[in-house]
């Protein structure tokens, strides 16, 4: 099939990262974790002890990020790297959740993200999944879905993904960050999340891991080249 690029929003914890990863891989093509470049920007400001709230340390933040992506051939997964250092596990963990919608509400960082994201999707036949993929770092994407699922089976799934990393929290304490995530995201000033009119809607509550990523690759094997 053609290279196009599948663009992939939605709440958080409806699998949209580990669909989207395994879309891409069936496909042949890249996988881009823009999930993952804020959660490691929220990493990087935590570690340099600077605010995003401040506008100073935004852009002296951003002098001293660097964002990457490595193929680990062991486990054949895609890692994070910041500034150099693996930090894939660490960004998963719930202290990193808990700030990474304060990092993502900032005009300065966004747009920083954005055009990195851009920039590595520019050759097509890439799978991104996001918040704010279709509306506004691929509107001509050729195909752009959005996923959702019911607040009580995101959290049971982020909780069995904690849990496989060993960090044990209370389901309760895993829905209220959801719930908060999707108020912040849903109604923030800058690229807040939405379904775009072209979107296909895809709810994930019921539905195996199986069925969401071939419900993705037919629609893709679907999709018509002008």
């Amino acid at each position: 099939m053609s290279k196009i690029v599948i663009a992939i929003d939605g709440y958080s914890g409806c699998g949209k990262s580990s669909t989207a990863k395994e879309v891409a891989e069936k496909l042949g093509f890249t996988y881009i974790d823009s999930g993952a470049m804020y959660r490691a920007t929220a990493l990087h400001f935590l570690n340099e002890k600077l605010s995003p709230l401040r506008s100073e340390d935004v852009v002296k933040g951003l002098e001293s990020l660097q964002i990457s992506f490595q193929h680990n051939s062991t486990t054949h997964q895609q890692e994070t790297f910041l500034n150099g250092v693996n930090v894939e596990d660490e960004i998963r963990t719930m202290r990193i959740s808990e700030r990474v919608s304060e990092v993502a509400t900032v005009k300065l960082i966004r747009a920083e993200l954005v055009a990195q994201q851009q920039k590595l999707g520019q050759n097509k036949g890439v799978v991104m999944d996001g918040r704010d993929i279709g509306s506004v770092v691929f509107p001509e994407a050729e195909l752009k879905l959005f996923m959702t699922a019911d607040v009580d089976t995101r959290a049971k799934r982020r909780q069995i993904e904690l849990l496989a990393k060993g960090e044990h929290v209370p389901l309760e304490e895993i829905k209220l960050n959801l719930e908060s995530r999707d108020q912040v995201d849903s109604n923030r000033s800058e690229s807040p999340l939405q379904k775009v009119s072209d979107a296909i809607e895809i709810d994930t509550s019921s539905l195996t891991f199986f069925e969401q990523v071939e419900q993705i690759i037919d629609l893709a094997k679907k999709v018509k080249i002008n």
